[in-house]
């Protein structure tokens, strides 16, 4: 099977449990720096977009990494989550 990478625009087109699928791994992306600088805020926005389409794994993902960021990061990250979700 031949492996793709995505970027945002493109996973905004697609639905369901896939979506919500993509943008776990975009948040686990950001998260471990898996071909990007390790940025926790970014991470937390698309696993917490993910958790709001259904993910689950994505919704406990970001419960542990909430853990780990300061109370200025997890606004930052809150308000980049609901300005995307109004745009797409």
């Amino acid at each position: 099977m031949a492996r793709f990478e995505m970027n945002g625009s493109e996973m905004a087109t697609m639905g369901g449990e896939t979506r919500a699928d993509a943008l776990c791994e975009m948040g686990l992306m950001y998260a471990t720096g898996r071909g990007c600088p390790v940025d926790l805020v970014s991470a937390h926005k698309w696993l917490n977009i993910a958790a709001i389409k259904g993910c689950d794994r994505a919704a406990e993902l970001r419960a542990d990494l909430a853990a780990t960021m300061t109370k200025m990061q997890l606004a930052t990250a809150l308000r980049a989550a609901r300005e995307w979700m109004t745009v797409h």
